[in-house]
């Protein structure tokens, strides 16, 4: 037996670690759970993906991932063949030969904008049924502070009738990968594994050390505020970023060239505006990090929130003020929307700014086109094959994904193709703004003031 802060650790399971002799369940085959499975399969893990879905489940049986991410479906099909990777729907009698569980579910915000645990509560019952001693759970999913030591754990022990971190273990071990950058993030960026006690953070951190090039060891309730802190600070330089746009625009300077120049500072790092935040976490991770605290006034995070929130408006605020400009009214006017994914380079629509600013455009009696090399969301719009079919006609050109496809527009030839007084709203800031104006377009962009003496 080894001994670690007067806890025990049973050699055997380390050993079973490092001999790759372990049976890992991962509960959830979405963004998350899906790489997770075919990574500890890759290297040499016998991992069963558990999901609620028969679609997605019939799918991985046969080597197919439904996830559209860069090297996933090839790490997939190569383990399901080679009989590491499988996939079920849940039963606990099939699951009694795991040894250890991966929690990662959803955990998304309600109307209220408060943390939604039900899926996650529901996976802890599925594994408190199979919970057995000297087992691994590793929580992924990410939770409001305090989840792991006030609901996860009471719960696997009243499930159980074990103790967390003597006879059984507990880590919550946070995600830190983004879409279209999942594989190689799971593996290369230094991964928190944060125990509900020490031993539980010692065999925790020795199974992720088995793929993750780096691990930081701690304990739950840091690993917890860490990860939203992480995203909660990327929030607030957007929404300062978002702030600084609008200020620019009311004074006539265009805000990419002042970010520059105040990055040129060694200690200044200002991100760039945008329409809006979307994906899984940006938008909600705010809120969980705020769930339980009791201070309402002078709350830095949550005017982020709103500021970012405010921006698919304000883009809205920008169309109708350049097709009034060109003598049109949204109502009948044909706007080509550019980009219906979050963020550039990834399929991803959930939560995108996109989604707002197309369906007010629809509500506003605009015919809205789409278009998203990558992503095939449109929102209820009418979508388009190719960019040329978009803009055809078109009377104003929208961006709001900054997809690579979007970075080197030929805009004579969109001229060419649209009506007469074209438009353009960049609400990435992908198009130079004077390039556009000598052509003949209308354009307006976040942060670029109309002021500004042209070159």
């Amino acid at each position: 037996m080894l001994y670690v802060n007067k806890g025990i650790i049973d050699r055997k399971l380390l050993e079973k670690i490092q001999q790759r002799n372990m049976c890992i369940a991962v509960f959830g085959s979405g963004y998350v759970g899906l790489p997770t499975a075919a990574l500890f399969a890759d290297v040499g893990f016998n991992v069963i993906a558990v999901d609620i879905k028969s679609k997605v489940v019939e799918a991985l049986k046969r080597g197919v991932s439904l996830i559209n991410e860069p090297g996933l479906k090839e790490l997939v099909s190569r383990n399901v063949k080679a009989r590491r990777l499988n996939a079920i729907l849940y039963s606990a009698e099939t699951l009694n030969q795991a040894d250890t569980a991966i929690i990662s579910v959803q955990t998304p915000i309600d109307e209220n904008r408060k943390p939604n645990l039900s899926f996650l509560t529901k996976a802890l019952e599925n594994v408190g049924k199979i919970l057995k001693k000297r087992m691994l759970v590793i929580i992924s999913s990410t939770v409001p502070p305090g989840t792991m030591q006030k609901k996860v754990k009471p719960k696997l022990e009243s499930l159980s009738g074990l103790d967390a971190d003597t006879e059984f273990y507990l880590a919550y071990v946070p995600e830190r990968i983004a879409p279209g950058k999942a594989l190689k993030e799971f593996i290369e960026s230094p991964r928190l594994v944060g125990g509900i006690g020490p031993n539980s953070t010692k065999i925790a951190a020795e199974l992720f050390r088995t793929v993750c090039k780096k691990i930081v060891e701690t304990d739950a309730a840091n690993a917890e505020v860490a990860k939203l802190a992480e995203n909660t600070y990327r929030d607030v330089n957007i929404a300062f970023a978002n702030q600084l746009a609008l200020i620019s625009e009311q004074l006539g300077v265009d805000v990419i060239r002042v970010i520059e120049l105040a990055n040129t500072h060694p200690r200044v790092n200002i991100h760039f505006p945008g329409p809006g935040v979307g994906g899984p976490c940006l938008p909600k991770d705010p809120y969980f990090l705020l769930h339980q605290f009791s201070q309402t006034d002078h709350n830095l995070i949550k005017m982020a929130r709103l500021i970012n929130d405010y921006m698919h408006e304000h883009i809205l605020k920008l169309i109708v003020q350049a097709l009034k400009s060109s003598c049109r009214d949204v109502k009948g006017s044909k706007v080509a929307v550019l980009g219906t994914a979050y963020k550039g380079d990834v399929s991803d629509s959930r939560l995108s700014p996109a989604e707002p600013i197309i369906c007010e455009l629809m509500r506003l009696g605009a015919e809205v086109t789409v278009y998203d090399p990558n992503c095939p969301e449109n929102f209820g719009a009418k979508r388009a094959n190719s960019l040329n079919e978009a803009i055809k006609n078109a009377d104003c050109v929208t961006i709001i994904t900054d997809h690579t496809a979007f970075k080197n527009l030929n805009l004579q030839e969109i001229k060419a193709s649209m009506n007469s007084k074209p438009i353009i709203i960049d609400g990435r800031r992908i198009v130079h703004p004077h390039e556009a104006q000598n052509i003949g377009f209308t354009y307006y962009g976040i942060g670029f003031g109309q002021q500004v003496t042209r070159k």
